[in-house]
């Protein structure tokens, strides 16, 4: 009743707007208004380009562009100077005489100075200091490509390990968890398209090809009203869009992998082209030494963009990645993801943007078991059609607002014989279906010279549907609880419902109300606050601490509930020596109801019954974050510390029962107490730039063998606690050195060369402790799995 209330009272405060905005027109009358507006993008390429500042310093009124480079603001007729600035390109500054309204496009040059910067924010840091924005960070392009990286590879997910937040399950795992949260929390995007698994040879590298990358945001709180779908965070990333003005190519040649992307115009300064391909070829070598064994990835980037005229623009992007490992051609495993996104931008007039989706995204997981005689295959794929707004009613208010549909196919597994000599028969593991729709308004409200407010509501609705068999149990538990042996079991069903094709199942809907204040100490100085609510209905199955190819997606049903997770943050946030640093510290707490949890001993892989093995629990965090960035001179970079605590609760159902670990908070399986990180950059010259990172962590959580017993013979370990314990800490240094041989030469062939040391002092970091009794004592010892040492690596960039 509460959350409905507060949604209604939103709603009068959205009807309201307008006539607040024709207010504050109508307020001098005396002053006839217009509104200037237009795209801003770089000069070289007709790149659009995204959080470019547009200000106007006799009003002190300015805005920033949008994700497709569109700017607006209503003016006084008058004439003012008009000031364009951006880092890594050079400011505009000009006169303009605003007598009607006005369509003004702006391009940039490069500064020539975008590779000897380290930059998080695309935006001047005083327009963090007023935007009711927080728990946002941004990496540049040319930020992640001077972090050192392992095997030389750069690295989007491996780079955003260094902010504040955000951690991963340990060395060489895939995924990324966010202020404690679990990685199948995070909805991560590529063009809009969802990627249900970010990671390339099971960890060791991320899906995102840097050199096809624009633009890249992670919200680890404050998340606007637009996005849904996920408890804990959400990774934006858009890929460029092609150079309209001349063909180029760049790419780059390394131990490991090699990259190549071609993009030029199409029409020329109206469409163009982006094509990109990457692959490793690791595998070559074993080949050469007769080794059968083979583990490579590819992946492909595309993308097409149309200017029609002035208010319309056409965009076609895709994705294509797969991972390919075998075994003595006994066993093989391939997975990926596939995306397409149609996209078309229109603008009805000088205040209202809009962008209509098509979006098609799949992820395919396959397994050959020659030795065993079948094949299996499995997935999800999804359809989402969705149309945004952006409207700017006035200068002090902005509107967002839109609508999204997403339809769902589940493949769990189908089994399949390799041959006719197979002994397994064809099976289809039931598939299922649902549909996730959203509507969503969001005001950025400006209220006086200091304060501002972001708020809005979002509506999801979710439903199950068939056609599908769901098993009935006894008092509607599918889990059962042996009172005497004080443990949780399967229970057995006691008939089935069949729900025919598109029935309804199961349908849950959620009001997920979000609000975030700044409030302006002084022009370098600000205090933020923010409030989210947000709701998971997509579960997965897994009770590993980071993901793994095999992983399998579900939808909430009458049994899995959707995660709800509310989060709560407050900031203060310094500019200071003429804004040479930046001081962030945040602290938050987040709650989220109906995290699934596994009984002892469950069966997770071809489980058509897993909800025979789960229960709803619960999770909370809290934490503090430290982000102290230099942002000019020779070195810059930052130094990112967390303090926080990550747990997990789920309490017996009746008073009978114990619950999981007797029911009481314990760590949950992301949970690091400290989290230190740095990353640094130096020019020394115009030819050499050096970088270095460095990470300390707290070990991650893991369950202990506390005892033993022996049964008939057999040694059987007893355990205490869930993630009683801790593996070892966490830590190593990396250093790189960039060298441009030819650092003037702006036109032709270019190129650089990148040295880098990964873990240079060769720290053996457990990736997991296992336990044996050794043959010769008959003592039990602890053995560690360390996967890297120290990892020199060179690679050749170029582009011409």
């Amino acid at each position: 009743m509460i959350i409905k209330k507060a949604v209604n009272i939103l709603l009068l405060l959205f009807i309201s707007l307008p006539v607040f905005s024709q207010q504050e027109n109508n307020s001098e009358p005396q002053k006839q208004k217009f509104t200037i507006s237009g795209t801003i993008s770089d000069a070289n390429s007709n790149e659009t380009l995204i959080g470019v500042n547009v200000y106007f310093p006799e009003l002190k009124l300015g805005a920033t562009t949008n994700e497709y480079g569109f700017y607006s603001l209503t003016l006084p007729k008058g004439d003012y100077e008009i000031e364009i600035s951006y880092v890594g390109f050079e400011s505009i500054s000009e006169k303009i005489s605003l007598t009607k309204n006005t369509k003004k496009n702006y391009s940039l040059n490069g500064s020539g100075q975008e590779l000897q910067e380290v930059v998080i924010s695309t935006e001047k840091n005083t327009a963090n200091i007023r935007k009711p924005e927080m728990s946002v960070n941004k990496l540049s392009i040319s930020a992640i490509k001077k972090m050192p990286v392992v095997m030389g590879e750069v690295d989007v997910i491996k780079s955003i390990l260094f902010l504040p937040g955000v951690t991963n399950a340990g060395e060489g795992q895939s995924g990324f968890n966010v202020r404690g949260g679990g990685a199948d929390q995070n909805l991560i995007l590529l063009d809009e398209a969802m990627i249900f698994n970010s990671s390339h040879v099971f960890g060791f590298f991320s899906v995102f090809n840097p050199d096809a990358i624009k633009d890249l945001k992670l919200y680890k709180g404050g998340i606007p009203s637009r996005y849904g779908g996920r408890a804990s965070s959400v990774l934006d990333i858009y890929q460029k869009d092609g150079n309209s003005k001349d063909f180029h190519m760049n790419g780059g040649v390394g131990l490991i992998t090699s990259r190549i992307l071609a993009e030029g115009p199409i029409v020329k300064d109206k469409g163009s082209f982006l094509i990109g391909g990457r692959a490793s070829y690791a595998h070559l070598f074993l080949q050469l030494a007769d080794n059968d064994n083979t583990a490579y990835f590819y992946d492909l980037n595309t993308k097409l963009n149309y200017k029609l005229n002035a208010n319309n623009n056409l965009f076609l992007s895709g994705y294509f990645g797969r991972d390919v490992f075998s075994l003595n051609e006994t066993f093989a495993n391939t997975y990926g993801n596939a995306t397409l996104n149609l996209r078309w931008n229109h603008l009805f007039n000088d205040k209202l943007f809009s962008n209509l989706s098509f979006i098609y995204s799949d992820y395919y997981y396959g397994l050959t078991l020659d030795f065993l005689g079948f094949d299996w295959n499995s997935g999800i794929k999804n359809y989402n059609l969705k149309y945004d707004f952006k409207h700017y009613l006035s200068n002090n208010i902005k509107l967002n607002y839109g609508f999204n549909s997403i339809y769902y196919d589940f493949n769990p597994g189908t089994i399949d014989p390799s041959g006719s000599n197979s002994n397994v028969n064809f099976k289809q593991l039931e598939k299922k279906y649902a549909l996730e729709n959203g509507i969503y308004l969001e005001a950025e409200q400006v209220i006086t010279d200091k304060l501002a407010v972001n708020y809005g509501v979002r509506y999801s609705i979710f439903n199950r549907l068939g056609s599908s068999t769901i098993n009935q149990y006894e008092n509607g538990q599918p889990v059962a609880y042996d009172s005497e042996l004080k443990i949780y079991e399967k229970a057995k069903p006691i008939g089935t419902t069949f729900y025919k094709k598109n029935k309804s199942i199961a349908n849950y809907d959620n009001f997920e109300p979000r609000v975030s204040v700044a409030y302006e100490l002084n022009k370098n100085q600000s205090v933020k606050a923010s409030y989210n609510r947000m709701v998971q209905y997509l579960q997965l199955v897994s009770n590993t601490a980071s993901p793994t190819p095999l992983d399998v997606w579900t939808p909430s049903d009458n049994y899995l509930k959707p995660q709800i997770a509310d989060q709560v943050a407050f900031g203060y946030f310094n500019n200071f020596k003429q804004n040479t640093y930046t001081l962030e510290v945040e602290t938050f707490y987040k709650k989220i109801k109906n995290r699934m949890d596994y009984i002892d001993g469950a069966d997770l892989v071809a489980n058509e019954a897993i909800e025979q093995v789960i229960l709803n629990g619960e999770m909370r965090s809290y934490g503090l974050e430290v982000l102290l960035r230099k942002n000019t001179g020779k070195f810059n970079g930052w130094i990112a510390y967390t303090l926080s605590k990550s747990q997990q609760r789920t309490p017996g159902r009746t008073p009978d029962e114990i619950g999981i670990n007797n029911g009481e908070w314990y760590r949950s399986a992301y949970d690091k107490l400290h989290n230190l990180a740095f990353t640094g950059n130096y020019s020394l010259s115009e030819k050499w730039n050096f970088g270095a990172n460095f990470t300390f962590q707290s070990g991650q959580p893991v369950t202990y063998p506390n005892g033993q017993y022996v049964y008939q013979g057999i040694t059987v370990p007893s355990y205490g606690e869930r993630n009683g314990s801790s593996l070892p800490l966490y830590h190593h240094l990396d250093v790189s050195a960039t060298y441009i041989p030819k650092p003037f030469k702006k036109k032709g062939w270019q190129g650089e060369w990148v040295f880098s040391i990964y873990n240079i002092y060769n720290r053996r970091n457990a990736a997991s402790m296992s336990f044996r009794e050794n043959a010769e004592t008959g003592t039990n010892e602890a053995m560690k799995l360390s996967i890297f040492g120290a990892i020199p690596s060179v690679s050749y960039n170029f582009k011409f």
